[in-house]
């Protein structure tokens, strides 16, 4: 005699997740809400059950999306429901983004895709909780050779060395550069000590043939551009 074999049960949540897994496919960049961008994506380390609640927790204890996204995973787990595979699910998701915004800065000349360059440094500074300093060397093209991560902290010409920042182009066979660097107070318009450590490494790169195409400051609020206000 025959046996049917027992069918697994439906979990709660499954026709939630499929009807989610359908809006996601079938509609535009717009077609879920930030917390729903989190439920599915929370799908991958949570295997059954409604991970609504813990998307709005997580919203509501990192304040935004991207927050959420950039947080660190120990931090992430600190929410209610948030293990490890979860924690790893949602960091991917920033690694990738970091990369395909990368990717189109390194293949297309820098001055020539600025909104690129942008996005690209939005992503990867605008929620940095310290002040960090980079330097974006440029071939005669103005594609990207070397994007150096000179140091953490703030802005002074202690930090900064005219001469060694422009003694590295030479170095990595650069001819112009842009500096970057981020105010983790969210406000991106520069201060006094930006402005002069901008121009004592322009006049430093004039001596020795490489141009300072622009200091780009980066914060949650926005970007400032030292060249677009006119203080190099």
């Amino acid at each position: 005699m025959s046996q049917d074999k027992e069918k697994p049960a439906k979990h709660a949540g499954q026709g939630h997740r499929a009807r989610l897994r359908e809006r996601l496919l079938g509609g535009g960049p717009e077609a879920l809400a930030d917390y729903e961008v989190l439920e599915y994506l929370l799908f991958a380390g949570i295997r059954q059950g409604d991970t609504k609640p813990v998307a709005k927790a997580l919203l509501a204890h990192f304040g935004t999306l991207a927050n959420v996204l950039n947080a660190d995973p120990g931090a992430l787990q600190q929410v209610n429901g948030i293990g490890e595979s979860s924690a790893a699910a949602l960091k991917s998701v920033a690694i990738a983004a970091r990369r395909m915004a990368r990717s189109q800065v390194r293949e297309k000349p820098v001055l020539g895709s600025w909104q690129a360059l942008i996005d690209y440094l939005s992503i990867d500074m605008a929620h940095l909780t310290v002040e960090r300093v980079r330097i974006l060397y440029l071939d005669t093209r103005n594609r990207l050779i070397d994007d150096f991560h000179l140091g953490d902290g703030s802005i002074d010409e202690a930090s900064i060395h005219p001469r060694e920042v422009i003694r590295r182009a030479m170095d990595v066979g650069a001819s112009a550069l842009i500096l970057v660097h981020n105010h983790p107070s969210g406000n991106p318009e520069p201060s006094q000590a930006d402005i002069q450590v901008t121009r004592r490494i322009a006049e430093a790169g004039r001596l020795l043939g490489v141009t300072v195409h622009d200091h780009v400051i980066i914060g949650s609020e926005g970007h400032v551009s030292l060249r677009a206000k006119g203080l190099i």
